[in-house]
């Protein structure tokens, strides 16, 4: 089964974090916000994903 993630905001509440990479890349016990939920969903039995880039979106794809 399939998941889409949508991690194209801007990340303004965590502006601190979001100077030089996406919010979905903000580091949480030395892993990325976007690992946690591929893992949370994974858990769940969901092993494809489509993430919806947009801000700093090439710096995810790396």
């Amino acid at each position: 089964m399939k998941a889409v993630i949508l991690a194209g905001g801007l990340g303004t509440r965590l502006s601190e974090e979001t100077q030089s990479k996406p919010k979905p890349m903000v580091e949480i016990g030395g892993r990325p916000i976007l690992w946690h939920i591929m893992s949370h969903y994974a858990q769940h039995g969901l092993n494809e994903f489509v993430v919806a880039l947009g801000y700093k979106g090439s710096f995810i794809k790396k």
